[in-house]
């Protein structure tokens, strides 16, 4: 066996009586997050390009992307959806292979999810394949294919839709084990729009969900993928990745180790990187307000993972031209922090990236690399600020909030859903309660109604 066929023959064969109730709680919040986080960008038309071409894909009335009131094939619902759900940079994180979990499982999860005409249970078991399946890869080479300049959500998101779609459609060991090799073909994503301030990373979890569709239909139909796509020698990690890799690791305590549990859910529409430096600012002031004129300088703490993303080049950092720009960018992004007192999605705005106050303070920022034994996305974070008056503010946390060592409350994940849907009424409510109760659906049908419904702008 292969780790393709090992990996293959785990997700076809677990019962959803196998899952422990921290797990299913778990991928429950997180799919709520991922509707909550595709209205907001809906609603922002921040990805209108995605959506306008899924709706001209069209195909065969199979699945309904998230504000839409027809049908379309599943592999474009899919594209439009993944698109929709990273969109903002608002979706979670899993910190060991810095890989956007949701935004490649729930596209694939609910477009053959509906197609099919799944259970609820059904549908939320496929979810904890996908989720275990994306955050193994990715992990399996942490930073490796960030090294590279490729994104870890691209390549690993292909593999998890693929077998999100072979277990709804009932595939076997053999034809699901094609399908991750298929995938593999489709596994890329280049981070070359960090130099550019382009969209194109908005796209790369809609396009590793439509793919991993295609890749488990390929299958289906008769083609064949390389079972040795993990660990071969012109495998994805060989090829594609620029460090030290443990392709064993995908495979190793499935079904007793849980990574669907240790995923981050963001609290700020920007780059993971960055959060833990946002919140020891949030430390360092302690509840107090300054006046932002007044500082002098501020030191933060970096990751040497995270500098290139998030520091580099200092220019383009301190003067975003885009709002991709800006939310990569940890001086701008702490400077309007301080200034503002929060980032929100608004933050990120045409006119906020703007401001000439924020670019000047962001020009006071340094950064200091400083090596930890974690990993960049669970570094902790420290951040010193001198005033003028001579005072040195300093805070420190251990990690970034929304993680699974400091995890958003219950309560806390409905505020932010019912602040990315922009409305606190019956249908937004009756949204949250049936995706976060989904083993209790008998299909996704009442689920994407509620969700086209809540999407429309008042």
């Amino acid at each position: 066996m292969t780790i393709a066929g090992d990996l293959a023959n785990w997700a076809i064969s677990l019962e959803s009586g196998d899952l422990p109730p921290e797990v299913t709680h778990a991928a429950q919040r997180h799919l709520l997050d991922g509707v909550g986080n595709a209205i907001a960008a809906l609603r922002n038309g921040v990805v209108a390009p995605a959506v306008d071409v899924a709706d001209l894909l069209g195909g065969p009335p199979e699945a309904t992307r998230f504000g839409a009131a027809r049908r379309i094939g599943a592999p474009a619902a899919a594209m439009a959806n993944g698109t929709l759900v990273h969109g903002l940079d608002f979706d979670d994180t899993h910190a060991g292979g810095l890989v956007h979990a949701t935004a490649v499982v729930l596209p694939a999860a609910f477009a053959v999810g509906e197609q099919v005409s799944a259970s609820g249970t059904d549908v939320l078991a496929a979810a904890v394949v996908g989720y275990e399946s994306v955050c193994r890869i990715a992990a399996a080479s942490p930073h490796g294919f960030h090294s590279r300049g490729l994104h870890a959500t691209a390549i690993a998101g292909v593999f998890s839709s693929a077998l999100v779609t072979a277990r709804l459609l009932k595939a076997d060991h053999k034809t699901s084990t094609n399908a991750l090799g298929i995938a593999g073909s489709s596994a890329g994503g280049l981070l070359e729009f960090l130099r550019t301030g382009a969209s194109t990373k908005q796209l790369h979890a809609g396009s590793a969900s439509m793919n991993g569709i295609i890749a488990a239909r390929l299958a289906i139909a008769g083609a064949t993928g390389p079972s040795t796509v993990f660990e071969g020698p012109s495998g994805i990690y060989a090829a594609l990745s620029a460090r030290e890799s443990d392709p064993a690791s995908i495979t190793r305590d499935l079904g007793t180790r849980w990574e669907t549990t240790q995923i981050t859910i963001k609290p700020y529409p920007s780059c993971q990187l960055m959060h833990v430096t946002l919140d020891a600012a949030v430390a360092a002031l302690d509840g107090a307000r300054i006046d932002p004129s007044s500082i002098v300088e501020i030191v933060a703490d970096v990751h040497p993972d995270s500098a290139d993303i998030v520091c580099e080049p200092a220019e383009v950092k301190i003067n975003p031209r885009t709002a991709y720009d800006a939310k990569f960018s940890l001086p701008w992004s702490t400077a309007a922090l301080l200034i503002d007192g929060c980032v929100g999605i608004d933050s990120y705005s045409a006119s906020s990236i703007a401001r000439p106050e924020v670019a000047a303070l962001a020009a006071r920022v340094r950064t200091k690399v400083v090596a930890t034994n974690s990993v960049a996305a669970d570094a902790p974070g420290r951040v010193t600020m001198l005033l003028a008056d001579g005072r040195e503010l300093v805070g420190r946390v251990a990690r970034s909030f929304g993680g699974p060592g400091a995890p958003l409350s219950d309560e806390a994940l409905m505020d932010k859903f019912l602040l990315n849907v922009d409305r606190d009424d019956t249908l937004s409510q009756e949204l949250a309660t049936r995706v976060f109760n989904l083993p209790h659906e008998k299909s996704l049908d009442r689920i994407v109604e509620l969700a086209a419904l809540v999407a429309v702008c008042d």
